[in-house]
């Protein structure tokens, strides 16, 4: 975006006017250009691959750091310690895991629920686990598992979401044909065929979206939802083609629940991944799904060379989602802990200033990840979720939820931008610090009320006449709200 300037005529011919025309040079102040209203975009925390019990025990923190909703690794039968393993489903009718069973997983729930914190869940739809080698006539969950269901069958139908457990779940029949995606550019290559890790790896088996698939699909989110499930994450929702999505998550499923499906893409409108599979999900299907535009966005404007003007309306040419369609985020689990997405990881502190964004701007719900160091990044991510600068992040958000957002000024190392006149976000990605002089009038900003910083205490803006100034330190972000 090309970066307009703006000359101020005032009554006045003090010196103030004079400052003030001499920063529009590097700071443009753009009054009201960016002004949007959404609806309630609580703050998501991605729990990733933590036990239900840690989530449990940790209900009251979790309320009490002001997230809304919590994101689950995925809840059904699968074995084998590796993160990944969660994502490789052996059986949809029990939730038995290394992550806990049934009965932990409705504790959780309930312990989110006391403290008014919703609960999302983590699906796996397109595949079953890659067992090639136990079972290669592809029944699941296998006769040894139904073995293992028999042996203590009050135990397993205790924790039975539907079904007949002294039967086989799916067979071969609903499975596509084996082969690995070659084409990844080509969405029915993509849809179709497995997803394969080489060296003569067979795959995840793809499965047939046919009637039982369908159903068996939809008892499992029936279950999840009448356990107290308010929202699902569509894994590798890529690799699914619309019919199969839009019959699993029918009218009546889809009722009191938001889902949203993970694309990875590396941009926005124009780019091929964003055209080839992106753009027809959301337009094929009325779900969310993770702002990789938005992500893409972020990461071009905090990149060395690149330009904040970026991130004052993205969604303008296709560069963000449509907020009421959007989850927003600075990193999601798959791009640390997959080889081929690592280059999408931020430097830590753009990432600290990204996170600062989305929970600052209006539009889509923002998610921080927390995890346990699966990705080996020397723990970069564990304990996110708690730190104090999040923690301050999320006391803005919240209490500016409702409000518009207009951008006040931006150029390209500056974006400074005001949630009606609750609170005032700035973010400076240069190492140098800048003066930023804003009209208070023309913005809506009281005065003589403070304005204190939620990630620094000790800043607090008290204004008192037409032009106030915030400074804005060089590798920073302040989130100045009215108190």
């Amino acid at each position: 975006m090309s970066e307009e300037k703006m000359e101020f005529t005032l009554s006045s011919s003090s010196t103030l006017v004079r400052k003030v025309k001499q920063l529009c040079s590097t700071a443009v102040i753009t009054a009201g250009l960016l002004t949007a209203h959404g609806a309630s975009a609580d703050a998501i925390l991605h729990a990733f691959n933590w036990t239900y019990d840690d989530v449990a025990s940790k209900a009251q923190e979790i309320a009490d750091l002001g997230y809304k909703k919590v994101l689950v690794s995925p809840a059904y039968k699968s074995s084998g310690s590796e993160w990944w393993a969660r994502y490789q489903p052996q059986d949809l009718r029990i939730i038995h895991s290394p992550l806990g069973d049934t009965t932990d997983f409705k504790e959780m729930i309930r312990a989110l629920k006391s403290k008014g914190i919703e609960t999302y869940a983590d699906i796996v739809f397109n595949h079953m686990a890659n067992e090639s080698w136990k079972h290669p006539d592809l029944d699941y969950p296998g006769e040894a598992v139904l073995a293992d269901y028999e042996a203590d069958l009050p135990y397993y139908n205790s924790i039975k979401l539907f079904g007949d457990l002294s039967n086989g779940f799916v067979s071969g029949g609903d499975f596509h044909p084996a082969g690995c995606i070659s084409d990844w550019s080509n969405p029915g290559d993509v849809q179709y065929w497995r997803l394969c890790g080489g060296s003569g790896d067979s795959g995840l088996p793809d499965l047939e979206p046919n009637n039982w698939v369908v159903s068996q699909q939809q008892e499992y989110l029936r279950a999840l939802k009448n356990l107290g499930v308010t929202g699902f994450r569509v894994d590798a929702a890529k690799h699914m083609n619309n019919y199969h999505i839009n019959s699993v998550f029918s009218d009546e499923i889809k009722t009191a629940v938001h889902v949203f499906g993970e694309i990875i893409t590396s941009g926005g409108a124009g780019d091929t991944s964003y055209d080839s599979f992106l753009a027809p999900y959301l337009n094929g299907t009325s779900h969310s799904a993770y702002d990789f535009p938005l992500f893409a966005s972020m990461r071009s404007a905090f990149a060395i060379g690149g330009s904040m003007n970026k991130l004052v309306d993205p969604g303008a040419y296709g560069q963000a989602l449509p907020g009421s369609r959007a989850v927003t985020f600075s990193i999601t689990h798959d791009i640390p802990t997959n080889q081929g997405f690592r280059y999408q990881i931020m430097a830590e502190t753009d990432e600290y200033l990204a996170n600062a964004y989305i929970m600052g701007r209006d539009g889509g719900l923002p998610m921080i990840y927390s995890d346990h160091n699966e990705s080996n990044d020397g723990s970069r991510w564990v304990d996110l979720y708690k730190r104090s600068d999040v923690k301050g992040m999320l006391k803005f958000h919240n209490a500016a939820q409702g409000s518009g957002m207009q951008v006040m000024a931006n150029n390209d190392c500056i974006i400074l931008f005001k949630r009606d006149h609750i609170g005032v976000v700035g973010i400076n990605k240069c190492t140098d610090g800048q003066d930023i002089w804003v009209d208070t009038s023309v913005n809506n900003l009281w005065w003589y009320k403070n304005y204190r910083d939620t990630l620094d205490s000790s800043d607090v803006q008290n204004i008192s006449s037409r032009w106030h100034k915030f400074y804005l330190p060089g590798r920073q972000a302040k989130m100045w709200l009215m108190e």
